[in-house]
Formats: C-alpha cells, structure tokens, sequence
C-alpha cells in the first residue's frame, strides 16, 4: 500500500512538472489551420461567412465570428506547415502507435522521422488535463499552432508618433477659420456595416492612401514616419493590429465596418447582369427607334419602400405603369435577412407583373426590354421564357443609355412626388395617370400623341395579319 501511494505522489508531481512547462490547452479549437484556409479560400470564391462556414463543417455562428475578426481581411494563411513540422495526420498516428504501446523509435521508423522529434513531441505536447500524461493528436496539434504564432508588432502600435499623426489626419477635429473647433453632429458609432441615410461623424477624413503619401512630404529625412495605406486599413479593420480603434472606420468614405472580398464585390449587386445580356448585345435596330417593340423599363421609388414600374416603348413612347402592391405580411413583423420581398417589388413579383402585361401583346411589339441594373429584374431568364422578351441590362451609372424612360420618371415626378408614400395609390389610379401621359402631344412624334402613334402600329400589324391586343 506504501508502494502504491508513493508512485501515486511521484506521478502527481510529474504531472504538476509538466503542467508548470505546458499550459491547458483551454477550451478546445473548432478547426485547425487546413479548416481555416478551406474558410477564406471559400470568401475568396464569393461565398457568404455562414455557407464558408459550412462548407469545412462548423457552425455559421464561428464562420460570422472568424470573419468579423479578422474585418473581412484574408489572414493569407499558407495551405499546410512546412515539412519539417508534424502534420495533423502524423499526430494521429502518433497518437494510434502511443496506445498500442510502440515505441518511440519505433513510431519514428514507422514515421521516417528523427526519435529526438517523437519523443520531444510526446514530451512537449501530450494532455494536460488527466492525472496521466496522454497524448492526443487535437491537444498535441492546439499546441503546436499556439506555439507556431509569431505575432509581429504593427508598426502603428510601436511608434507613438506616427499612430498620433495617422489618427489626428483620419479622425481629427474639423476647426472653424479661427480655430474653433466645428462638432457637428452627434452620430455614435453602432458598428453597422455602412451608415444608411444617417448622420456621420465629421471628421478630417483624410483617405489611408492620403496620408501615406502625404507622409514623405511632411517628414523627408525621417525613415521612421512611413506606413503603406495597406497597413492603416489592416490597423483599423483586423482586431489582432488594433492600433486603432474599430470606430474610426466610420471616418473612411465607405464608412464600412469590415471590408468586402473582391468576389463578393464582383457579385453585388449586378451578379445577375451576364455578358450575355448587357446593352452592347441589343440589336442594333433598337437604337434608331424605326422599329416598334422596343421597350425601357425602371423604378420610381417612394416613402417605406414603396415603389412603380415604369415601362415605356422607344419608338412610340407608349408608357406602361405597373402596380406594385405590399405583399401579404409587410410590416406586421420583425425583418427577416434573406426572407422574401415583402415591399411588393422584388424578383418574383416583378417577373409575375411584367409577364401579365407584355403576354398579351403582338410578338413583334415584344421585342427586347433595357433595364437598369436593379435586381428586382434577378429572374430575367425567366420572364424570356414566359413571354419571349428578350432582356438587356444599361452599363453601370449610364442613365442616359435609357433615356426616354428617364425622360418619363421624370414627367411621373410631377404625379408622384419623391418623398411620398406611392403605396397608397391604387391600380386603377396609377392607370389614369398612364393615360394622362399617353394622351399628351409630343415634338418628337410630330404632335401626334403616344395612345395614337402606337395605335397606327396596331393598324400597321393588322393588316398584316396579326392580332391586336385585347
């Protein structure tokens, strides 16, 4: 009974030995370093944090945090460890080979590695937390990644002078002639993703780039008061290089929070928009207007996300007014991300108004539709399909390439004020109004009225043996 007490005391010192050399690996990791490289090469791709974070089997909620953490920044992590470092699979076995009470030389055979390396490894890396040292490989692994860390000072944390310069030319008090300083409005920082239609912080506001070039010029024989634009957006948006605080992201142009990977950019918002349908691929005869059939298309927005779909035909200028009705559940709950459009004017809905209105109409006065590039046209393939139309999307902020349906949003502002509340007109209303554009004479038809220019075009098409229009 002595005996065993006693090697029971010089086990618990051993273990107290070790502990004091190898801390407790805590609570333990969700993923290794291959799972977090499988994560950011998944951003890089265009995929949203939550379905990364499926893709290498954690949970949305830890691909949000990894994310949010690292500011939107790939951390460039290398695809594995270099080769004289123990992999993953090798501690597994180790681990294996350990319980099938192998040697240590042997499991370096097996292993073709040195036996100083395993038995440096078992030493420095077996589990602390039962009254034996074991070894498992995910202990043995959070052990070698906690240690692999060489976390390098950013050069804003260690030089006071330069981190007070980039700060005071980023956020810096705006002064009045005299000096006085102007605070303007009182707008805290919430940690959204972009200010929307709110207050921002006045600041001096100098961009990242600015000041890293303005550095040189006003410190030309100091080397020490240099940084890359590169390294103030990393200091204001990665936590790990916090030598700024994450609010003063609201003093950037963008005011963003974290920092959008080039492909989700790529994707939002013209990600429907193909080369297929961009407006260099229309006929040509769409553009000298001698063809009917021809038609441009836009939203008038109002008040609580109301909105009406303004159609109008080239040659013509024949105006279509689309009703855009809230659908069933608008405002009688809480938001829900990624739910369904509710406002009346999303991708379904405008699919379902534009197909009612354009299948009814002689094949040759369907023609093709230009777009602004609004998703509310996400389902363009669809609406082809249902009534034949071919759709083209304008070029990015070129309103002028669907000028005659600017023309008319801007004749409907006179109805339809902006800051109003459109919701609250009815259908037959909204028709009304279409009327009172389509019975007005226009200089560019001859004075001739768009409801009779277009009617020549029905007369046109009967004769020729196609049906008319309901």
């Amino acid at each position: 009974m002595e005996v065993l007490m006693a090697t029971m005391r010089e086990r618990q010192r051993a273990v107290q030995l070790y502990r004091g050399q190898i801390p407790s690996p805590g609570r333990p990791t969700v993923a290794w370093r291959q799972d977090r490289v499988q994560f950011w090469a998944a951003i890089a791709r265009g995929a949203s944090s939550e379905d990364a974070a499926l893709e290498i089997g954690v949970s949305s909620a830890v691909g949000v945090r990894w994310f949010r953490h690292a500011g939107g920044v790939n951390p460039s992590l290398a695809p594995m460890v270099s080769g004289r470092y123990l992999s993953f699979a090798e501690r597994e076995d180790i681990a294996i080979w350990r319980a099938q009470k192998l040697g240590v030389r042997e499991i370096a055979r097996r292993l073709d590695r040195s036996p100083s390396t395993i038995s440096r490894e078992l030493r420095r890396n077996a589990s602390t937390r039962t009254w034996r040292l074991e070894y498992r490989a995910s202990t043995a692994q959070w052990h070698a990644e906690r240690r692999a860390r060489r976390p390098k000072p950013a050069k804003l944390v260690t030089n006071e002078r330069l981190r007070g310069y980039v700060q005071d030319r980023l956020a810096g008090v705006i002064r009045a002639p005299d000096g006085a300083p102007v605070v303007g409005p009182d707008a805290p920082w919430r940690g959204r993703n972009k200010p929307r239609r709110q207050d921002r912080r006045w600041a001096t506001a100098w961009s990242p780039e600015q000041i890293a070039n303005r550095l040189p010029v006003d410190f030309p024989d100091d080397g020490s008061m240099r940084i890359s634009h590169e390294a103030i957006y990393q200091a204001l948006y990665v936590q790990s290089r916090g030598a700024l605080k994450r609010e003063l992201v609201a003093c950037l142009r963008t005011g963003r929070a974290l920092r959008v990977p080039r492909a989700r950019a790529r994707k939002q918002p013209g990600g429907h928009v193909t080369r297929q349908v961009l407006i260099s691929e229309r006929p040509a005869q769409a553009e000298d207007r001698a063809v009917p059939g021809h038609w441009e298309g836009d939203l008038i927005i109002g008040l609580n996300r109301s909105a009406i779909g303004t159609v109008v035909e080239r040659s013509t200028r024949f105006t279509m007014l689309l009703h855009l009705p809230r659908m069933p559940g608008y405002g009688s709950g809480p938001r829900v991300n990624n739910g369904p459009a509710l406002a009346g004017y999303g991708a379904e809905a405008m699919r379902d108004v534009l197909a009612s209105r354009f299948a009814s109409m002689p094949e040759q006065l369907r023609r093709s539709l230009t777009w602004d590039r609004g998703k509310e046209l996400a389902q363009h393939a669809q609406l082809t399909i249902a009534t034949g139309l071919a759709i083209y999307f304008a070029d990015p902020h070129s309103p002028w390439q669907r000028g005659t349906n600017e023309n008319i949003n801007g004749l409907l502002r006179q109805y339809f004020p902006k800051g109003t509340d459109l919701s609250r007109w009815s259908r037959e209303e909204i028709e009304a109004i279409a009327g009172a554009l389509n019975a007005r004479p226009r200089k560019t038809l001859g004075w001739k009225t768009p409801a009779e220019a277009l009617n020549e075009q029905l007369l046109l098409l009967q004769q020729g043996g196609v049906a008319t229009t309901p």
